[in-house]
């Protein structure tokens, strides 16, 4: 077998890393589009410019309407000046249009990429307490549907956002040119529009954020439920099932309804009074002009209402483009949850082992869970010589799990340490302490993939030779040579083309295959009928050959041959020895022995 073949860790960092804590989240979403400055300047340049249609053309039919009530000598050839700028305004929407659209499309893709990118860096770097606490849907909404939402929020922010502010300014600038005194009407109506949307942004943002909890709790129970689908339908609680998951629906409609009765009467309320304005000011100039009060043309009065309408229009627009603002702006804070989480494996600026031979050392260690009142484990002292095989057992919670998660260095001691090979690990980089690291848990992991591409996983042009090596020392071969494609059949999703058997196999050859100094087997034949376990104990027995492991299982008989076992209960070791001795001991290690030969019997 060639030696280990897993690269060394490339540097983590990524631009989009950062603590976002406290930060408006419009300030994050321009920090999300770092590097991407460029193409948005241009794609907004675009859009004004493409945009002036909306803006000009008030302005032009005024002065047609002009033209048409008081014809001159002159009026046919300021008529056709009027009609060649209509046709290049319009013409030259095309071609900005596009150029806009793929500035636009250029800046938020990328972003999105980079977001995703940066979400599931992060993901890889949180701790295994983390996940403990986080429900596999909740995340997959962050990456999935929270980074879409800020991409549809961008896109609202420029065609609708841009669009309604662009309209507000240049018509302003336009009437303060043609009537300056009439921008005083314009001046008190448009705060008061934009007093509605600040006094009702509050309720849409609480409303908007409970109905995203929702969202994601039905997530959760989705995810859930598919997970229980085997046990749900062996047991006949399909009803039980579509009842957990119909509660969450009902959650759900009872939010979006909230949401959506608070939108509706927003909007009403935005409608009438907007039209009303409008209506006042069409009455307004008409009288002003009829009463000569200003110097108002027909054109004028034609210039004032349609502008006026335009920018009642735009501020109505930006009040409906609130609710998707107010999602967008939700999302960024949710996905800042994980990107300023500090909950994280800290191995940046620690030392990296080069090699490892296998040796233990725990010193007095001790562990307790977050949010526990109890140490899972205390005082846990053990020497482990390079190649030697350790089995863990005891009753349900004595520490077990948590002494291989120590190992694995998913978790740290929150007392004591633990040397490897007379250095500590707090004091390295466990990424590159796990290259010469295998697991073989008690539920194989594989992927949608091919039987290579699992067994392979993570490491570089492995040769046929050597897959096909580890698969015959792993008693896979046999199975896998008479699959339709060999190497590269589809084993399906979570290995659903193959038997718990065959999985475990595989996970046995992928770990064969790494060569790795230190093993971790947990349960690794559990839940096996006698001839698979059989050719499993024969392929971990090759595995194990030359190695450090840590062994758990439940099932005393297959760990007889360790060269110690060490008996666990309450968060210490209260025997060790081999199997022999710890018969002859009498103590729990003999109790928990004749319990389960009883129950064999």
């Amino acid at each position: 077998m060639a030696p280990n073949m897993s690269s060394r860790p490339a540097d983590d960092r990524h631009p989009l890393e950062r603590r976002f804590s406290g930060e408006h989240p419009l300030r994050t979403l321009l920090y999300l589009f770092q590097g991407q400055r460029r193409p948005l300047v241009v794609a907004t340049l675009c859009f004004i410019i493409k945009h002036s249609p909306v803006w000009l053309m008030p302005a032009i039919t005024a002065n047609i309407v002009d033209i048409v009530a008081k014809p001159d000598r002159h009026a046919t050839s300021e008529l056709w000046i009027n009609a060649l700028v209509l046709v290049v305004i319009l013409a030259q929407n095309i071609p900005l249009h596009y150029a806009y659209a793929r500035s636009l499309s250029r800046a938020t893709r990328t972003m999105e990429i980079q977001l995703r990118s940066a979400l599931c860096r992060r993901l890889q770097h949180l701790s295994i307490g983390y996940y403990a606490r986080q429900s596999a849907g909740a995340l997959q909404t962050k990456v999935l549907r929270d980074v879409e939402s800020v991409e549809q929020l961008t896109r609202v922010l420029f065609d609708g956002g841009l669009a309604c502010l662009v309209n507000i300014v240049f018509a302003l600038a336009i009437t303060g040119l043609r009537q300056p005194w009439f921008l005083v009407y314009f001046l008190v109506t448009v705060p008061a529009a934009a007093v509605i949307v600040y006094a009702l942004r509050r309720p849409l943002a609480a409303s908007n954020a409970a109905f995203r909890e929702e969202i994601e709790r039905m997530s959760t129970r989705v995810v859930e439920m598919t997970h229980l689908l085997p046990v749900t339908r062996a047991h006949g609680l399909e009803s039980t099932a579509l009842e957990r998951v119909g509660e969450s629906l009902e959650r759900v409609r009872a939010a979006a309804m909230h949401v959506d009765g608070i939108n509706a009467v927003f909007g009403a309320l935005s409608w009438a009074t907007f039209n009303g304005f409008n209506m006042l000011c069409l009455v307004v100039s008409a009288w002003a002009c009829l009463a000569g009060w200003l110097p108002l043309t027909a054109g004028d009065v034609v210039l004032l209402t349609t502008y006026f309408g335009l920018i009642t229009g735009s501020v109505l627009g930006l009040v409906g483009t609130t609710p998707q603002i107010t999602r967008g702006l939700e999302s960024i804070r949710s996905i800042g949850e994980v990107l300023q989480c500090p909950d994280l494996e800290n191995n940046e600026g620690r030392a990296a082992m080069e090699t490892v031979q296998g040796g233990f050392r725990f010193e007095n260690v001790s562990f307790v869970y977050q949010g526990s009142a109890f140490a899972a484990l205390h005082d846990f002292s053990l020497a482990v010589e390079p190649g030697e095989t350790i089995a863990l057992v005891g009753p349900s919670g004595a520490g077990k799990s948590t002494v291989l998660n120590l190992v694995i260095g998913f978790i740290r001691p929150t007392g004591g340490r633990i040397l490897v090979d007379g250095r500590d690990m707090e004091a390295h980089d466990l990424r590159t302490y796990r290259r010469f690291l295998a697991v073989v848990p008690q539920e194989s992991i594989l992927f949608d993939g091919t039987v290579r591409e699992n067994v392979t996983y993570g490491l570089p042009s492995v040769p046929v030779n050597v897959v096909v090596t580890a698969l015959r020392d792993a008693n896979a071969w046999d199975f896998v040579s008479r699959m339709p494609a060999g190497l590269d059949t589809p084993v399906g999703e979570k290995g659903a083309r193959l038997s718990g058997g065959q999985k475990q196999r595989l996970a046995i050859a992928r770990a064969l295959i790494r060569n790795p100094r230190v093993l971790i087997l947990d349960e690794a034949t559990s839940a096996l009928d006698t001839e698979t376990e059989a050719l499993i104990q024969e392929a971990l027995a090759r595995l194990m050959r030359g190695r450090t492991t840590f062994v758990v299982a439940h099932r005393l008989s297959t760990i007889r041959d360790a060269g110690r076992i060490a008996v666990l209960d309450q968060g210490r070791i209260v025997e060790i020895g081999s199997h022999e001795s710890l018969l002859r001991s009498n103590g729990l290690y003999a109790r928990l022995h004749a319990r389960q030969a009883d129950v064999e019997v």
